[in-house]
């Protein structure tokens, strides 16, 4: 994980898009936050949108806005769309393999020529942001299978990370344990450790919900558990 965040660390300082790849759980988003931190845009706030969310026609009203009368039910004075609030800021599309085929293009002109157009609008508008994404699937298998578009994922994948899953790196699991135990000891206002055993049953274990599943598993240690001491075997 040292290696993931001293790319991290290297790719925060520029533009370029970035592709995030791993299971779900891993912690993709959490390494999408750690660049935006790190980079000139950290002063304004990070604007998530996860495309397996929201049915196809409201993702594309989420992401490009709309103008007023769009469409039944709009908003009356229309709505800026999610990457036009990421102006200055930037984009974490999460589970970009979701995104409806049709959208695809429509994301990737909007991605090279740094414009958007409302829905219902003939304007263009210009947008500058910082592009990071998501997956949790293998997106050249998506291509091959004709159900992601090749000149999208070579935009996207400008810059590859990948982020292990939990079980392939084992020596994370007590660390991760502790700082969350820290965490929803004091969220909770509770005292507790975790035994050796305890320990031992957690290297054994494959995780795989990965850090989520952990990190969840600790929440509810900490919460039902009777007495200080958290066993389990």
């Amino acid at each position: 994980i040292r290696e993931v965040l001293a790319v991290a660390t290297t790719v925060a300082t520029v533009d370029s898009a970035v592709l995030i790849s791993g299971e779900s759980g891993t912690g993709k988003e959490v390494v999408a936050q750690y660049i935006h931190q790190r980079g000139p845009r950290k002063d304004r706030p990070m604007v998530i949108i996860n495309c397996a969310s929201l049915p196809a026609n409201l993702l594309e009203a989420e992401l490009f806005g709309y103008e007023k009368g769009a469409f039944t039910g709009a908003a009356p004075n229309g709505k800026k769309g999610l990457i036009e609030e990421a102006d200055k800021s930037t984009l974490f599309l999460d589970e970009i393999n979701s995104l409806p085929y049709d959208l695809q293009g429509k994301l990737l002109r909007a991605i090279e020529s740094k414009t958007i157009q409302r829905i219902g609008s003939t304007k263009t508008i210009e947008v500058d942001f910082r592009l990071l994404a998501a997956t949790n699937e293998n997106l050249e298998l998506l291509v091959e299978e004709k159900k992601f578009r090749a000149d999208l994922y070579y935009r996207l994948d400008v810059i590859p990370i990948v982020v292990p899953p939990l079980r392939e790196r084992k020596e994370d699991i007590i660390p991760l344990a502790n700082h969350f135990l820290y965490y929803f000891c004091k969220k909770h206002n509770k005292k507790k450790i975790f035994t050796q055993n305890t320990f031992s049953s957690m290297m054994r274990y494959d995780w795989p919900g990965n850090v989520r599943q952990l990190k969840n598993f600790v929440e509810r240690s900490v919460v039902v558990s009777i007495g200080e001491e958290i066993e389990i075997t």
